[in-house]
């Protein structure tokens, strides 16, 4: 490694959000430093590699020791990113053994445990890291927890410019109504797709669209057979390699988490030209400005929800049409990949503690 190596560990070897995230960000920073990141076996470093990215795999912390010890000891300094505690601390503990100079970020994507994505993280406070977190909500969590405000840095999610340029664009509405709405989620309860089901039990109007649900998840058999039951026009179709195809196919992306961290088909179906109904809480809330590029009602409240797809349904398409606008102008500016990689190179290049 010629430049200074920018380490970047991943707690999973998964492909969703936060390793997407992950290797976006490496391959926007190669020409300042050289990336190294490191994960468990899996698709994030079969992607990273075939990016072209450097990539090791690890198992145990022991492993992740053994991977990083090396790293250490050929080079006085370092920028290091983790993604779990156990990250942070065998960063710190090889920092003290080889006396590096350490620049240390950790990612703080959250997730559905509050004790595993927030609560142990006030266990940093002392350690010279700073933590990014990737919504305000996120930000929020981790002072609820203990976290310092000061050892605090919110940089969102962004999409790659090459992927917001092939995006496959859904065409400008012409006519009222949203007959094909799109749901992205892990069907999980966290998740609340059931408001889905209340919402067209309350209101049997919305039975006039299609509801398409994209992903797995321990409700998926539960919520299936139950919408099936009642007659309810939602399709719960599994796993889908086709997201974004469907999503330029769709008329409105539903989004129904109140404590998703941030979400980011969100993006993408920004990206796709597709409008978006969110919660008002949670991360997903933070991303829209109601009317201004997207749209959102009350979070946990099936009728707010039903009044909300109703009211939306009825919309005139210069009404849509307009968040649309709204929604590529967030994209090109507070979403963009060019201020993301600008606010990691400046926490990346601040003096070291």
């Amino acid at each position: 490694m010629s430049r200074i190596p920018l380490v970047y560990v991943l707690h999973s070897g998964n492909l969703y959000g936060t390793e997407r995230m992950a290797i976006a960000t490496v391959r926007g920073l190669q020409e300042e430093f050289e990336p190294l990141l490191l994960a468990p076996d899996g698709p994030a470093l079969a992607e990273a590699a075939r990016l072209g990215i450097a990539t090791q795999p690890f198992g145990s912390p022991g492993d992740l020791l053994r991977a990083l010890r090396p790293v250490f000891a050929a080079h006085r300094t370092l920028r290091f990113v983790a993604t779990g505690l156990v990250h942070s601390l065998a960063c710190r503990a090889l920092q003290l053994a080889h006396r590096n100079r350490v620049i240390h970020l950790h990612l703080v994507h959250g997730g559905a445990s509050e004790r595993l994505s927030y609560g142990r993280k006030r266990w940093l406070n002392r350690l010279g890291v700073t933590l990014v977190a990737v919504s305000p909500f996120v930000r929020t969590r981790l002072l609820a927890h203990g976290v310092r405000a000061d050892r605090i840095a919110v940089v969102e999610n962004f999409l790659p410019t090459q992927q917001v340029a092939n995006a496959v664009r859904r065409p400008p509405f012409t006519a009222p109504g949203l007959p094909r709405v799109l749901i992205v989620s892990r069907v999980d309860p966290i998740k609340r797709l059931d408001l889905l089901l209340a919402a067209l039990g309350r209101e049997p109007r919305l039975a006039g669209a299609r509801y398409q649900v994209l992903g797995t998840g321990a409700d998926l058999d539960r919520l299936r057979s139950e919408a099936a039951r009642a007659g309810y026009p939602v399709t719960f179709a599994g796993f889908s390699a086709e997201v974004a195809a469907t999503m330029a196919m769709s008329d409105l992306l539903l989004h129904l988490c109140p404590e998703e961290p941030f979400g980011l088909a969100i993006l993408e179906a920004m990206a796709a030209g597709l409008p978006v109904l969110v919660p008002d809480r949670g991360g997903a809330g933070d991303l829209i400005e109601d009317g201004a590029n997207g749209f959102r009602f009350r979070a946990d409240d099936p009728e707010a929800l039903a009044a909300r797809l109703l009211e939306l349904q009825q919309a005139p398409p210069a009404r849509l049409n307009a968040v649309v606008r709204g929604a590529d102008a967030a994209m090109a500016g507070r979403f963009s990949e060019s201020r993301g990689l600008e606010q990691y190179r400046t926490l990346l290049a601040e003096v070291c503690r």
